[in-house]
């Protein structure tokens, strides 16, 4: 006969009580993911709403402006340079072995203006500005600053969310034309001055095979990575937990979760615009 288990001993665990707990952390997991989902989606739709009914004012539009676009124009056209030269560097090899050196511009240029100049002007947007937005808003609710808005009457999320959200919404196609500006001089200045590439045929290549088409499908998808960016930095700040470490926190993951969210976008975008082109030009035609 079994001795019974003596008074103050936790319980044996046992395989079922082991596969049960596993499930409930998954089961609870799951439930979180779901309700963080949802409230994004209040969060989204709320501001919506305010960005709808009523604009900002002037004085609050403007400093949010300069510092989402104008103070994150240096970093993006260094990255869109040092790229294009990359690229040059990655491509003249493989290119060189089989004599189509002087197609270098054109696979630089699609590259920069269709994927890696969207994608990386959303990705130190997110790294710049995505961060400073969340610490600062987390820093505001932790101080409970959030809160005194809502007690003097003012919508938190039409005086701070809104702003930044437009900020965003709306600087970051400039700065993809400046990453895609600089990234095209970069690779250009490193294929012809330092390669040896004939101007002429690298320029002619770049015409012919790049459009305002491939432009266009660039520039409209930041749109949608600027909404994200906004969106999630701003809902992880006024979601901040207590404290220096919370705060942390939320920038970290401001950050992490706006750039797999801008990656993800980035495919189905892509499947998405490439299907819409072959279905409106299903000969391959450009604008120009």
């Amino acid at each position: 006969m079994a001795s019974a288990e003596q008074p103050g001993t936790a319980p044996r665990r046992t395989l079922w009580t082991a596969v049960g707990d596993e499930f409930a952390a998954w089961g609870a997991l799951v439930l979180g993911t779901v309700e963080t989902i949802g409230d994004i989606a209040l969060f989204t739709w709320n501001t919506c709403v305010w960005l709808f009914s009523r604009l900002p004012r002037r004085e609050t539009l403007l400093p949010n402006f300069y510092q989402v676009g104008v103070r994150s124009l240096p970093v993006v056209a260094l990255t869109g340079t040092f790229i294009g030269m990359v690229l040059a560097v990655q491509s003249y090899y493989q290119f060189s072995q089989i004599g189509l050196e002087s197609r270098l511009g054109a696979v630089i240029n699609m590259s920069l203006v269709r994927e890696l100049g969207p994608v990386l002007a959303a990705t130190m947007l997110a790294g710049r500005v995505g961060s400073s937005i969340a610490a600062e808003l987390g820093t505001m609710r932790v101080t409970e600053q959030i809160d005194a808005l809502t007690a003097m009457g003012a919508n938190p999320i039409h005086y701070l969310v809104v702003p930044r959200f437009l900020a965003c919404l709306l600087m970051i196609p400039t700065l993809t034309v400046m990453a895609d500006f600089m990234g095209v001089v970069g690779g250009y200045f490193y294929s012809s001055v330092i390669l040896g590439i004939d101007y002429h045929y690298y320029w002619l290549n770049s015409q012919q095979f790049v459009g305002a088409v491939d432009l266009f499908s660039g520039v409209f998808k930041t749109f949608f990575f600027g909404a994200t960016i906004a969106i999630i930095s701003c809902y992880q700040g006024f979601n901040c937990s207590a404290g220096a470490e919370g705060v942390g926190r939320a920038a970290t993951a401001a950050f992490v979760h706006s750039f797999a969210l801008i990656l993800s976008m980035d495919l189905f975008l892509n499947i998405a615009l490439n299907a819409a082109q072959t279905f409106i030009w299903p000969e391959g035609a450009k604008l120009f």
